[in-house]
């Protein structure tokens, strides 16, 4: 459905290079720390700026060759964007329906209703959890096939981020050809959604899996000097010297638990991933 082919960006004090895919009916994370490029890739790839190099293709064809109704397949939610904070849901309404020719406007009056979204507020007297409501929802409501979503859940408490999710699977139950391109710094919201993630640091992908295999391959080592000194380093990823020792990512967790009953070995998670694999030593 989506397939980002070496592109480049270079700015004075960043350098983008990025490969990632999103295949078809599937949620592709996108994970990292602030700065490290996620923004810059949703803004290549949605053809807001202009990339050095590479190539981007979106249902089999060029983003440069999209026509408008391509472009209707897609949903987009970014941080930065947004409605007018004076208008209200009720005013945006007929707006979305000449705005888009697909837009369902029964199926968003029933999901404002039922998420309990007041129609004659204006937009700047609602929540966080409210506004990135709607625009989740007027991202689905035009036919979309691909979600693209930059930090979606970033500001929302516990609550706010859990419908949200609701509403994504909403959306991938409704097609099952429909897919999605995320990015979130919160595991536990790519943890239970994603398919696969990728992870990028200072503009590169430096690791690329499938969900599953992160949280059922993937451990923590936990090590002392002496221990540190006797272990086999052939599988480890990443390590980090620590006051006890070393903390060490691998993505063999099982042969270290055979081979090595005495240490501790924990279960990994996105958390941890993302610190060591930008803060360890290879």
């Amino acid at each position: 459905m989506l397939e980002v082919k070496d592109i480049q960006k270079t700015y004075p004090k960043f350098k983008l290079d990025c490969s990632l895919e999103v295949k078809q009916g599937q949620v592709t994370g996108l994970i990292g720390q602030n700065g490290s490029g996620k923004s810059t890739t949703f803004k290549a790839i949605l053809g807001l700026i202009r990339i050095d190099g590479g190539s981007i293709m979106l249902f089999d064809k060029p983003i440069s060759q999209l026509t408008v109704a391509d472009k209707e397949d897609v949903g987009v939610v970014l941080a930065d964007s947004g409605f007018s904070v004076f208008l209200t849901i009720k005013d945006i309404t007929p707006v979305l329906s000449n705005l888009y020719s697909n837009f369902d406007k029964e199926f968003f009056s029933k999901q404002v209703d039922k998420f309990e979204l007041p129609w004659n507020k204006k937009i700047k007297e609602l929540s966080t959890g409210m506004k990135v409501k709607i625009k989740i929802l007027v991202a689905m409501s035009h036919g979309a096939k691909l979600l693209i979503l930059d930090e979606p859940t970033a500001g929302l408490d516990v609550v706010a981020r859990d419908e949200l999710l609701d509403i994504l699977r909403e959306f991938l139950e409704k097609d099952e050809d429909n897919s999605i391109l995320i990015s979130s710094h919160i595991s536990s919201d790519l943890e239970s959604l994603c398919d696969d993630l990728y992870m990028i640091n200072q503009g590169k992908i430096v690791l690329h899996e499938d969900t599953d295999v992160l949280l059922s391959e993937y451990g923590m080592l936990k090590v002392n000097e002496d221990q540190f000194a006797k272990l086999d380093k052939d599988y480890l990823l990443k390590v980090k010297k620590e006051s006890f020792g070393y903390s060490c990512l691998t993505n063999q967790k099982q042969f270290y638990l055979e081979n090595y009953p005495d240490l501790v070995v924990e279960n990994g998670n996105i958390d941890e991933v993302i610190t060591m694999m930008s803060r360890g030593d290879k």
